[in-house]
């Protein structure tokens, strides 16, 4: 960029401009001051001459001496600075003179000094009724005169005199004019201009030069500071930074400038990051959104399936129980009958199998009715250390019977809405899970520890063991009703299904974290509220909760 383009060269022009036109306005009022000190002196020397030949000619005139009168004039004359001194008689004519030709010339009628004080051709009929009248005017060669032209009155004096007679109706006798020179005058003027316009040049250039420095040193070189900054960064120079070391606007721009190409230098890394790490989070939400999916998809199969248990479990329950029954009154029949005691002992084998059969099958029917129910008894807000407490009293003995060794983590002011016997029923049955599937494969005992964690939305709760662990296989199968791990009649695959339903009709979330030998962890999150609105009664102790399965 040309320096006339900067900005500091435009401040600098508009300061020096401004200084120049204060100064010319300073010295053009200074000049015509002293110029009208110089006039008013010379104008109260020339109406001191004047008033001086005045009075030293009168008392000569009064005697009509003529020769005193013009001896007076001739030494006054002489003085520096006087052009010359006339007197006018009424007709115009020279009498008195300082030059001897002067003597008894007449006045032109068209002169300056006639015209500008009577009208006409008529000199005793001054226009003006000023006793003394001044003019300036200006000689052949150049130089200026003042002339001050003084009436001289007819007095009564003058009107009584022997040497003449004047009457009293002549106002005028005369007028005495006395010319001073201005050349002397006009060359102070000229030198004190051109002292004063040689000092303002001075001044001009003096405050051009300092003004110049200060707007270098404090506008130019930070800006341009700034411009190479600003040039560097867009080049993508970004840890470059500024000097602020002044507290004006300029300091507080580049400390500005040197924050901004900070956050820029930040935002930069962290895109860079975020670039080569971007195949890994395109995978990580790869793998969420199939998570997501698979849930979406379990959901939907737990739903579906639900209606047909729903449907299975109604059908099947009254002919189950019409079996049952019946297996019972037969029991009693037999037991009162006159038949041999080895044929009723037969008998009752035979209908004691029938009757726990079809009890087995009434609780099967029993757990498909509580995996498809939508609704159960009424939320209420619960303490959730209290449940767990009681989960881990009840298998405590179980989990001990099997070398492993429960710990329980809860705090107790983690309150939730729920039913607290279903929340009870689902640990439990997680935690049987847990044991035995430490006590199997080859694994003698473990560790099983129950966790519960919440903040101001969600509680947590994770049963985490040192067991087989769960395979991806069974993970996509393991909440569906009858898919079961067990050897045949050792389980119908219905403990998870069931949880899951639970956790469900709570609104929360079930996850599992397991990998095969090293153990498996299931996280149940729940909401604090239910979204449906439970009842708000006061938190329900460990004395509230009964288990189902006592």
């Amino acid at each position: 960029m040309r320096l006339t383009q900067t900005v500091a060269f435009r401040l600098f022009l508009l300061i020096v401009s401004v200084q120049t036109i204060i100064l010319a306005a300073l010295t053009f009022a200074t000049v015509r001051i002293q110029q009208s000190h110089l006039m008013e002196n010379v104008i109260l020397s020339a109406t001191r001459v004047s008033d001086i030949i005045a009075r030293s000619t009168r008392y000569s005139m009064l005697l009509n001496r003529k020769e005193d009168v013009h001896n007076i004039i001739s030494s006054v004359g002489g003085e520096p600075g006087i052009e010359g001194i006339r007197i006018y008689n009424k007709q115009g004519e020279i009498v008195f003179a300082t030059v001897p030709a002067d003597i008894h010339a007449s006045v032109d009628m068209n002169a300056e000094a006639c015209v500008s004080c009577h009208a006409g051709q008529r000199l005793d009929q001054p226009r003006s009724q000023d006793p003394s009248l001044l003019r300036i005017f200006t000689k052949p060669g150049g130089s200026r005169v003042l002339g001050l032209i003084t009436p001289i009155p007819n007095d009564q004096q003058c009107a009584t005199a022997d040497c003449h007679a004047h009457p009293e109706t002549k106002t005028i006798l005369g007028v005495l004019d006395v010319k001073m020179s201005l050349v002397q005058v006009d060359t102070r003027l000229a030198e004190s201009r051109n002292k004063l316009v040689a000092l303002s040049l001075g001044a001009v250039f003096l405050v051009s030069l300092i003004s110049g420095g200060f707007i270098w040193i404090v506008v130019r070189k930070p800006v341009k500071r700034l411009v190479r900054g600003m040039e560097m960064v867009s080049s993508g120079q970004l840890h470059h930074r500024l000097e602020a070391t002044s507290k004006d606007e300029l300091g507080q721009l580049a400390a500005t400038f040197n924050s901004m190409t900070s956050d820029l230098a930040k935002a930069r890394e962290e895109i860079t990051a975020w670039s080569s790490t971007l195949e890994d989070k395109v995978v990580e939400k790869t793998a969420a959104l199939e998570r997501a999916h698979r849930q979406m998809i379990t959901v939907e199969k737990m739903a579906s399936l639900g209606e047909l248990a729903s449907t299975v479990a109604h059908e099947l329950n009254n002919p189950l129980e019409g079996i049952l029954t019946f297996a019972k009154l037969l029991i009693k029949r037999i037991q009162k009958s006159t038949l041999p005691q080895p044929e009723v002992n037969a008998y009752h084998d035979d209908l004691k199998l029938v009757a726990d059969e079809a009890q087995r099958c009434g609780t099967i029917v029993k757990n498909l009715l509580l995996f498809s129910r939508q609704k159960g008894g009424a939320f209420r807000r619960t303490q959730l250390k209290s449940i767990i407490d009681r989960c881990a009293l009840l298998m405590n003995h179980h989990a001990q019977m099997h070398n492993v060794s429960l710990t329980t983590v809860c705090a107790d002011d983690l309150v939730l809405e729920c039913e607290g016997n279903q929340i009870q029923q689902a640990l439990i049955a997680l935690m049987v899970n847990a044991v035995e599937s430490m006590s199997s494969g080859g694994i003698a005992g473990g560790t099983l520890r129950v966790l519960a964690t919440g903040n101001a939305e969600h509680v947590m709760i994770r049963i985490v063991d040192s067991g087989v662990g769960i395979t991806d296989e069974i993970k996509a199968h393991m909440f569906e009703p009858f898919f079961t791990t067990k050897p045949e009649g050792k389980g119908v695959g219905l403990g998870l299904a069931v949880v899951y339903g639970i956790v469900e009709r709570h609104q929360g979330t079930m996850e599992v974290d397991s990998t095969p030998r090293c153990g498996a962890t299931f996280i149940i999150t729940l909401p604090i509220r239910q979204a449906g609105g439970g009842q708000d009664i006061s938190v329900t102790s460990s004395q509230g909760v009964h288990n189902e399965q006592e």
